[in-house]
């Protein structure tokens, strides 16, 4: 058994299954690489698919008659560009041999409450001061939680 991981040890296995066991890890190890290829390219892609509907909605922007929804709208575009680069930033971290870490999926949590705040007011139903309260108070716990998980990753692994 391996201390570290509570995994058996290949010796500890009968020959016939170490072949399959390194056969089964080597397939996943591929499907895995294939897997992160795909996420890159699609993360990729939609860098170029969001730059661009922000270009579109600026270009809008100049020729609508409310200028700040406009304005509201591509900075929500903006926003959604911020969280594909968060991810894009733990694929690089990932591939490069780090392990994925819980404070970007918190800072894209936070990107999306904060768009959907930022947004809000040009929709075309606002929310009930109560559901606004919600968002805000979502957007202040989410930042403690990134300040703490954040402390936490200095303490254990500093830079």
């Amino acid at each position: 058994m391996n201390n570290q991981t509570g995994l058996p040890d290949d010796s500890s296995l009968p020959e016939p299954f170490r072949r399959i066991n390194a056969f089964a890890l080597q397939t996943m190890a591929w499907i895995n690489g294939f897997a992160h290829l795909v996420l890159g390219l699609a993360l990729a892609a939609s860098v170029l698919l969001f730059t661009w509907l922000f270009f579109d909605d600026v270009i809008k922007g100049f020729g609508h008659e409310n200028m700040a929804q406009s304005f509201l709208h591509g900075l929500g575009t903006l926003m959604l560009l911020w969280t594909v680069s968060a991810l894009i930033t733990a694929e690089i971290r990932y591939l490069r041999g780090h392990p994925l870490t819980v404070d970007t999926f918190v800072e894209v949590a936070i990107v999306v409450i904060l768009r959907k705040l930022i947004t809000m007011p040009v929709q075309s139903t606002l929310p009930s001061p109560n559901e606004f309260l919600l968002w805000v108070s979502s957007a202040v716990l989410l930042g403690l939680m990134y300040l703490i998980v954040r402390y936490a990753l200095s303490i254990r692994h500093p830079d």
